[in-house]
């Protein structure tokens, strides 16, 4: 089977530490996505739990911000804002009139763009973060195979997020 049936593609059992990373990067996008799928504008601003302001559509705006940061910004060097532009709280903030339509086709064009900038490169290039991320890294720079292992993390753990927060919304669980 190359999809479960939901139609997210299945990470392969075998293969190679490239293939492995970005199957798996790809699972859990699908995976941010699905958990948005069939719910209304209100539904999708709704909060997880108080006092966490958290909701799938900040979840979906927070991680174009991720994607743009860890490849455009760190891996690529490109020098460019926000996609959500300053004072956004990492996308987090949801403004009146930015909907999931918007929010998902920013998310997917960083993806797209986060794809091409990694389209042969070997996990051994570096990037350079941010003074502050090289702070807390301990390094200068951090490879591919390092960001796209912070990557899946980053996507497993707001996924975990945006499985609660569904839960609560409609009582869909799993996966």
């Amino acid at each position: 089977m190359d999809t479960t049936p939901d139609r997210r593609p299945v990470p392969p059992p075998h293969a190679g530490d490239r293939e492995s990373l970005e199957s798996w990067l790809d699972f859990h996008r699908a995976t941010l996505e699905l958990k948005c799928a069939g719910l209304d504008d209100r539904q999708l601003r709704l909060a997880s739990v108080a006092p966490s302001p958290m909701t799938l559509l900040g979840l979906v705006q927070h991680m174009a911000e991720v994607e743009r940061n860890w490849f455009r910004r760190v891996f690529a060097g490109q020098d460019v804002p926000p996609v959500y532009g300053e004072g956004s709280g990492d996308g987090f903030t949801l403004v009146p009139g930015r909907g999931i339509d918007e929010a998902l086709g920013l998310w997917r064009a960083e993806v797209a763009r986060s794809r091409e900038l990694i389209a042969g490169s070997s996990l051994t290039d570096s990037g350079k973060p941010s003074e502050e991320e090289a702070q807390y890294l301990g390094d200068q720079g951090v490879s591919l195979r390092w960001i796209l292992v912070h990557m899946i993390e980053e996507y497993a753990r707001h996924n975990g997020h945006a499985d609660l927060i569904r839960e609560c919304i409609d009582g869909t669980t799993g996966a």
